[in-house]
C-alpha cells in the first residue's frame, strides 16, 4: 500500500458544486432535458437551488417546455442574462457536442455534476471521507501511475463538477485495446451486448476468427437488432440470449427506460409499470466450466451482482476484463476491490476515455 497517498485537499465539501450553485448569485441555466436533468434537479432541490431557465442546443429547440419553463436556444438565455452559469444535464462522447461544450466553457461558468446513473446517493466529501481506507487499497493496487492519477482526477471532478478536471484524463480508447492484447483464439463474453455494437468491434480486432462469442442482453429491442445485425454468425460460435447478467440464475424485472435509466428491479413493487419479468443468468451458469477469455461488464448498474456470477471462471480461468465504473456511486472503489478479492493477480488499469460527463470509465483487468 502506498504509505504518502492521502485525500488530496481539493475534495474539501466546502467546494463541492452543490455548494457553488447554492451560494451564486448568477441565473442557473439547464443544459439538457429528460432523465439526466430530472436527476440534477432533484439534488438541487435538496440545496434549495432554483434554476432560472432551460435550454437545449439549437437543433432540439422546438417550442416544447420542460418543468415548466419554455425551452430556449443559447443565443435566447444571451438576450435574456448578462452572464449566467450552465449545468450540464446530458452526456455525449461526440466530438461536435463536446466542442460545443468547450465553447460554452470558455464564455460561461459550467458545470456537469455527477449524478449516478443507476441508485441514490453522490461521490462527494462526506463519501470519500468514509471510505479513505478503501481508497487507499484501490490506489496500491492499480497497476500504473496513470491509473492512480486517473482516480484522483476523476474524485476531484465528482466533486466539483468541473469538466476542465474530468477532460484532463481522458485517454484514447485503442490505448487499452492494445494492451488487452485480442487475438484470434478469444472467447469473448459481452454483457450488456446492446445492439451487438461491441461484437462487431470486437470481430473487427480478431479479424472474425475466434472460438466462441456469448451475448447477454435484455433490452428486447435491442436483442432483435442484435440478432438482425449478427444474422451471419453461426449459432455453434454465437450463443446469444435475452437476459441479464446477474450473480445467479433467476428471474428479474427489467424497467426498460429506453435509455441509461433502464435497470434491473428485484423487488416487482418498485417497477414503474413499464418493466417486464426476464430471465437473468450468471457468466458461470452460462460457460457451464468452459473457459472465457475476455468479459465485458457494461450492465447498467448490475456489475456488482455480475461479477459475482463470475466467481468460478475469474478463479479458474483469470479471463481479461473490461468493467463499466461509473453507473452507481460506489462502483469506482468497490468494483476494483471486488475484483482484487476475486483474483489478486490482476494488474488493473483506471481509465476515462472522453465523454461528458465520465460516463466511459473503465476498468481493465489483465
Amino acid at each position: 500500500m502506498d504509505e504518502n497517498y492521502i485525500v488530496p485537499e481539493s475534495y474539501d465539501p466546502a467546494v463541492d458544486v452543490w455548494t457553488a450553485l447554492s451560494e451564486t448569485k448568477k441565473p442557473i441555466i439547464m443544459y439538457g432535458m429528460g432523465d439526466g436533468a430530472d436527476k440534477i434537479l432533484s439534488v438541487m432541490e435538496k440545496y434549495g437551488i432554483e434554476p432560472a431557465d432551460f435550454m437545449a442546443s439549437d437543433e432540439f429547440v422546438r417550442g416544447h417546455s420542460f418543468r415548466g419553463h419554455r425551452v430556449k436556444k443559447l443565443s435566447e438565455i444571451e438576450e435574456l442574462y448578462n452572464d449566467f452559469i450552465v449545468v450540464i444535464c446530458f452526456g455525449s462522447a461526440l466530438p461536435d457536442v463536446m466542442e460545443r461544450i468547450d465553447r460554452i466553457r470558455e464564455k460561461y461558468e459550467t458545470y456537469a455534476p455527477d449524478v449516478p446513473v443507476v441508485g441514490d446517493g453522490l461521490f462527494d466529501g462526506d463519501y470519500i471521507s468514509d471510505h479513505e481506507f478503501e481508497i487507499m487499497q484501490l490506489k496500491s493496487y492499480l497497476a500504473d501511475d496513470a491509473s492512480r492519477e486517473c482516480l484522483d482526477v476523476l474524485m476531484k471532478y465528482r466533486i466539483t463538477g468541473d469538466i476542465g478536471t474530468l477532460r484532463k484524463c481522458e485517454s484514447p480508447l485503442q490505448e487499452m485495446i492494445g494492451m488487452l492484447n485480442i487475438g484470434p483464439d478469444e472467447t469473448y463474453v459481452d454483457l450488456g451486448a446492446y445492439n451487438g455494437d461491441t461484437v462487431e468491434a470486437f470481430l473487427k480486432l480478431t479479424g472474425k476468427r475466434f472460438r466462441h462469442i456469448y451475448a447477454l442482453e435484455p433490452d428486447r429491442r435491442n436483442f432483435s437488432k442484435l440478432r438482425r445485425r449478427l444474422y451471419y454468425i453461426s449459432s455453434a460460435l454465437l450463443t446469444a440470449k435475452n437476459a441479464a447478467a446477474w450473480s445467479s440464475d433467476t428471474k428479474l424485472i427489467f424497467n426498460n427506460k429506453a435509455g441509461r435509466g433502464s435497470a434491473l428491479i428485484t423487488d416487482p413493487e418498485k417497477s414503474d409499470g413499464r418493466g417486464y419479468e426476464i430471465d437473468a443468468l450468471s457468466v458461470d451458469s452460462l460457460l457451464d466450466g468452459k473457459p472465457a477469455t475476455l468479459i465485458k461488464y457494461d450492465v447498467e448498474g448490475s456489475e456488482h451482482e455480475a461479477l459475482l456470477g463470475s466467481e468460478e471462471t475469474i478463479r479458474k480461468y483469470k479471463p481479461r476484463l473490461i468493467v463499466s465504473l461509473y453507473h452507481r456511486v460506489e462502483d469506482l472503489v468497490e468494483l476494483p476491490l471486488l475484483i482484487h478479492e476475486l483474483n489478486p493477480g490482476y494488474r488493473m488499469f483506471l481509465r476515462h476515455h472522453p465523454y461528458i460527463p465520465a460516463w466511459d470509465t473503465n476498468l481493465y483487468c489483465i
